[in-house]
Formats: C-alpha cells, sequence, structure tokens
C-alpha cells in the first residue's frame, strides 16, 4: 500500500517510518507533493490530527497518516500542549527548550511532572478514518540531557527508563515513546486485519 506520512519534519518522518515498517508500506512525505497544508487549528491532538490527514489524503488522493503529538507540563497547565512545536514563538527546538525552562524555572524537581501525547490518523480520500493514541508520563529536568531525537527529547525524563528519551537508544525510544505505542497500536490493528 501507498502511504503518505503527512509531514515535512525529518525526525518525525524518520520514527513513523520506523514504526510502519512491519506493514512493508511504501511511504512518501509532504516533501513528494506540492500542497501547503492548512493552519492547525483544531483544539484538540485529535481534531489537529484529522484536519491534516483529511486534508492531505483528499488533495493527494492517497491514504494518509498524520500526526499531532506534544508535550504536556503539569505545572504549566497542561501547556504547551496542542501548540508545543509553536511554544515560544517562531523558534529552534533548542530557542524551545530554553524558553520551557525559563518558564519552569521556580518549579522544584518534584513538581515537574509532564506527559507525552501523540494522535495517529489514517484518512482515506474517501473520509474513512482509524484513530491510534499513545501517551508517555516523564518529567521535565532543569537542564538537557543526551544528543539523540528532536524537539523536548533532551528535557522529558522517564523515570522507569532512567534516561530522557535524548538518551535511549531509537529502539529503546520506540519502546516507551508515545508515538512508538501509537504506532504498535496501528499495526497490531492491520496485522490482525490482514490476517
Amino acid at each position: 500500500m501507498r502511504l503518505l506520512i503527512a509531514t515535512t519534519n525529518p525526525g518525525k518522518f524518520k520514527e513513523l517510518k520506523e514504526g510502519l515498517a512491519p506493514l512493508g508500506w511504501n511511504l512518501l512525505s509532504l516533501l513528494d507533493f506540492p500542497f501547503k497544508m492548512p493552519p492547525e487549528e483544531g483544539s484538540t491532538f485529535e481534531d489537529n490530527a484529522i484536519l491534516k490527514a483529511a486534508f492531505a489524503a483528499r488533495h493527494a488522493g492517497l491514504p494518509t497518516l498524520a500526526d499531532d503529538s506534544g508535550l504536556e507540563v503539569e505545572a504549566l497547565g497542561g501547556e504547551p500542549g496542542i501548540y508545543s512545536a509553536r511554544f515560544g514563538g517562531k523558534a529552534s527546538d533548542l530557542e524551545r527548550n530554553v524558553y520551557l525552562l525559563e518558564q519552569l524555572r521556580n518549579v522544584p524537581k518534584g513538581e515537574r511532572k509532564a506527559r507525552f501525547v501523540a494522535v495517529l490518523v489514517i484518512a482515506n480520500p474517501e473520509g474513512h478514518m482509524e484513530l491510534y493514541r499513545g501517551e508517555t508520563e516523564g518529567e521535565i529536568l532543569e537542564a538537557p540531557r543526551g544528543e539523540r531525537g528532536f524537539g523536548y527529547d533532551p528535557l522529558f525524563w522517564v523515570p522507569e527508563v532512567g534516561k530522557t528519551f535524548a538518551e535511549m537508544l531509537p529502539e529503546e525510544k520506540s519502546a516507551h515513546s508515545h508515538r512508538g505505542k501509537a504506532l504498535r497500536a496501528l499495526v497490531e490493528a492491520h496485522q490482525k486485519g490482514s490476517s
């Protein structure tokens, strides 16, 4: 099956491609298509993933997978949430991490609980949709650790593993990450459906 992954983010595309490998699908990214995606105007991860998947599926004429994911920090009332990629304005990953640390400057170590959420939606051009969700609980460190991953990975500590996402090898991150959990649910559903 040919599947469009509605992203131009190379880190996200790589994670999704690796997670979908057991299905053997031919994957394309938005870089292969000339249309511009609409702004993410939903109020939930689900809203935004549905909007992106449906729009791209119609315009590309292909089944499309869209992901909306983000970081919810308890001490910030759930922010940055759906605004994770735009937190602190138009900024690099490093600048967003610095901004997040500034927001948490006066929050003590035991009160920095956070969770990553990922919602994956597959839409076909006719409008049929499938939705998968994954979550990972963790904490925000006071300084970045690790060189891998992208986004907030260097700040997101997973207590059960004793590492940040940026310190984990790709297989390890996939086993514990929000996106990895959602991908496993998707792959399992499609493997059951084809057997």
